[in-house]
């Protein structure tokens, strides 16, 4: 039977001045008994009986730790140095926010990326700069540890599935992807209902690009067919490649004839996941989260007023997204026993990997340059803010109104903005 800490402890106690005062022969002995009950190991044992009780200090590095073994633990007269001051960290928490508010291991690139367009907006001393490039990912999350205050929602799926064509149009599961050529577009809705699923309320199409992470956003009012086709095609018009194919759930907003019948004019490869197995479609449906989800939230949201703000918002978040906030993509996974090792590439943005890609002409490189000279990113985030309270604002007003009027067929949902706003101090 393995004996408790205490019992350890006492045992130690007992037998430390008996142990210091014995002979080399009588210490083997009381040495053996004392592994034999503790079952420690010989080298432990031997150094927690010779100390117990003792001062012992420690010098590392010019710093003195002086501890009492066994004994109550002092409090270090231990002065460490800090190398990151408050006004480092001061800069580190508006580039956070400005990102987004990015973990560390993006959120490093994401400084190096826009730190030639950020010294045009706030003041950055030489000093600092060095600082702030020679930061690892590690220090950025301790630093900002105090910061991270998130709630988690679970989402509710609103997808209705159809039968209408699903056998016209083909499978495509998540290792069959061409990740290599810009073109392929994931695509999916996500429902602003605010928990309450009745009713009309306004719905956000998400298209991913396979290959960069290009990522672009559209508000429709609901999940009617013609609005949806219709915010596809304006999505089209703004990426700044060629759209080669798209890839849905098996959602009736998608699966239907006015959106496959536009697909085989274009000559658009158009595929859809597999039922229940949202893993087929993971490109677009991480994105949910980190990029509507995080700038919008969770609250219900329905009318013309509030769709021109979400996209007016949307006008914003892309530039911000694509041309500043670096992501990762998974290369392999290897699995070791119970555990998977996943390996993934250096962070970049979309528009870095844009500019990599061979099967872009280096005329929309060039424009794509030149475009991303004139962004102010502290500037687009400030102004989307404003856009985000002004959205907000309108929900919450618009669900009290339905409350004093006693609405029997409203339900409220979800009312918690802090989540997504950001006092920029």
């Amino acid at each position: 039977m393995e004996l408790s800490m205490q019992v350890k402890r006492a045992v130690v106690e007992k037998l430390a001045g008996r142990y210091r005062r014995a002979r080399k022969k009588e210490k083997k002995t009381i040495l053996d008994e004392f592994i034999q009950t503790t079952d420690y190991n010989r080298k432990y044992a031997s150094y927690l009986l010779s100390n117990w009780g003792r001062k012992i200090i420690i010098r590392k590095g010019g710093q003195t730790l002086i501890m009492i073994l066994g004994g109550m633990k002092k409090k270090l007269a231990r002065k460490k140095n800090k190398i990151y001051d408050k006004e480092i960290l001061g800069l580190v928490k508006k580039f956070w926010a400005e990102s987004g508010f990015l973990c560390g291991k993006l959120l490093l690139p994401h400084i190096k990326e826009i730190f030639d367009l950020a010294e045009k907006e706030i003041v950055i001393t030489k000093e600092q700069k060095k600082m702030l490039l020679k930061i690892s990912p590690a220090t950025i999350d301790r630093l900002l540890v105090k910061e991270k205050k998130e709630l988690l929602r679970k989402a509710r799926s609103g997808t209705k599935p159809t039968t209408l064509l699903i056998n016209q149009i083909p499978i495509k599961t998540f290792s069959e992807w061409d990740r290599t050529k810009p073109g392929y577009e994931s695509i999916d809705l996500v429902g602003h209902e605010g928990g309450d699923p009745r009713g009309e309320f306004i719905q956000t199409l998400d298209v991913t690009d396979i290959c960069t992470q290009w990522t672009e956003t559209q508000a429709v009012l609901n999940k009617a067919q013609i609005w949806v086709l219709e915010a596809l095609k304006e999505i089209r018009g703004r990426i700044p490649f060629e759209m080669m194919g798209i890839h849905s759930d098996g959602g009736s907003e998608f699966i239907n004839k006015p959106t496959f019948e536009y697909c085989q004019q274009e000559n658009l490869d158009f595929t859809h996941s597999r039922s229940h197995k949202k893993n087929d479609n993971c490109f677009v449906e991480q994105k949910n989260y980190s990029v509507v989800r995080k700038i919008v939230g969770y609250l219900r949201y329905e009318g013309e007023d509030e769709l021109k703000v979400l996209n007016e918002i949307y006008k914003k978040l892309r530039l911000i997204t694509n041309f500043f906030i670096p992501s990762m993509k998974l290369i392999s996974k290897k699995r070791r026993g119970s555990k998977v090792i996943k390996i993934y590439d250096t962070p970049k943005t979309p528009y870095r990997r844009v500019l990599e890609s061979d099967h872009i002409s280096d005329e929309v490189k060039e424009k794509l340059k030149k475009q991303r000279s004139t962004l102010k990113p502290f500037q687009l985030r400030r102004e989307m803010l404003f856009l985000q309270n002004k959205l907000f604002n309108m929900a919450v007003k618009r669900k009290k109104m339905k409350e004093n009027l006693g609405s029997t067929n409203y339900k409220p949902g979800i009312n918690n903005t802090n989540n997504f706003v950001y006092n920029f101090k």
